[in-house]
């Protein structure tokens, strides 16, 4: 698995350097104890010092980022793209084609159906015939296809909750009939590094709303998931919020469940073995900051009584275990290396 690496170490690029997620993956990589950043792209920066644009990385690395076509990508072993929707798609095969393998963290290679990816974006896709191929990236629901991928699709913030909350009523068939209610707030940085209104801190402070109510772009991902868990299509109502915090996502999620089940329990077995996912004791409530800054999930169960329904609670961090965090932990599987290396920190509070 290792054979090709230079001088044992995992040579790492990464397009699209400058947005939240790629710096959040500057910040882990510099700490990976088996990577090694062989080039940065990006063309708003192209030439600036990264320490300069992310100042608080002052001392750690001495980089410029690059323009994409002066980057030497095909001599990396991995490829990051940190990318918005759609760019990815454009130069995945070219570097498939020279043995470098891909982690994708926007959504480019998520949803198998060239259709549906073209009716949520906008647009047809580059090369839908790695749709099929591409390994989606939850360890904690598809680990053994990520080891043995070149191409993974990174999963979304809002799913990475939301399929985490609901993943064990499913693969026990637990959850009931009726719909799957998800209710997620996020922190700003979900949005994205870009300016714009809706993100202006006079907009967020002191405001809390709800969007894209009638479709958000994470619901066929969500779907698709769960449809693979169940082994049928499952009804589910997903409304996204955003709060005014800058990291995190709370995940409230609601499945009707019938008869004397110790749900707990369900819980604690199903992510025994998971290091980045926390069952909570009895009657806890997560909170965001409890994961700030690492690569996390906390989950609680609660069963209200008599209302035939389970509620649970999930927490992430929308930058780590949401994006850059996991894309390591993939990197991690898909090199043969410990799933937690690099990945072993404490939060941060407050």
């Amino acid at each position: 698995m290792l054979s090709r690496l230079k001088m044992d170490r995992i040579h790492v690029g990464i397009v699209g350097g400058t947005g939240y997620g790629g710096m959040e993956l500057v910040r882990l990589l510099l700490e990976h104890p088996a990577a090694k950043l062989h080039c940065l792209v990006s063309r708003s920066e192209a030439g600036q010092r990264v320490d300069d644009v992310f100042p608080h990385l002052r001392g750690r690395i001495d980089k410029r980022f690059q323009a994409v076509e002066d980057a030497d990508l095909t001599a990396c072993d991995v490829v990051f793209f940190a990318t918005p929707n759609g760019v990815a798609m454009h130069q995945v095969p070219a570097l498939l084609a020279n043995n470098v393998r891909i982690i994708d963290l926007a959504a480019d290679f998520r949803l198998r159906d060239p259709d549906v990816w073209a009716q949520w974006y906008g647009e047809p896709h580059a090369c839908p015939e790695l749709l099929s191929e591409a390994a989606y990236g939850l360890p904690e629901l598809n680990r053994e296809a990520i080891r043995n991928a070149r191409l993974v699709a990174n999963p979304g913030c809002y799913p990475t909750a939301v399929i985490l909350a609901f993943l064990p009523l499913l693969q026990a068939g637990l959850a009931g009939p009726g719909s799957l209610i998800a209710d997620a707030k996020s922190g700003a940085s979900g949005a994205g590094r870009g300016a714009a209104v809706d993100n202006l801190l006079t907009e967020l402070s002191e405001n809390f709303r709800a969007y894209r109510v009638a479709g958000h772009r994470h619901l066929p991902e969500i779907r698709q998931a769960f449809d693979g868990i169940a082994n049928c299509s499952r009804e589910l109502v997903f409304v996204p919020h955003v709060v005014p915090m800058i990291r995190g996502i709370h995940a409230t999620c609601y499945a009707e469940v019938s008869g004397e089940v110790d749900l707990q329990a369900v819980y604690e077995t199903t992510y025994r073995d998971e290091p980045f996912v926390d069952v909570l004791a009895p009657g806890s409530h997560p909170e965001t900051r409890s994961v700030r800054g690492v690569n996390l999930c906390r989950i609680a169960v609660h069963r209200p009584p008599e209302s035939g329904r389970v509620v649970v609670l999930s927490v992430i961090d929308n930058l780590v275990k949401g994006a850059a965090g996991q894309a390591v932990q993939n990197m991690n599987l898909m090199f043969g290396l410990p799933e937690t290396s690099g990945l072993n920190f404490s939060p941060i509070a407050p």
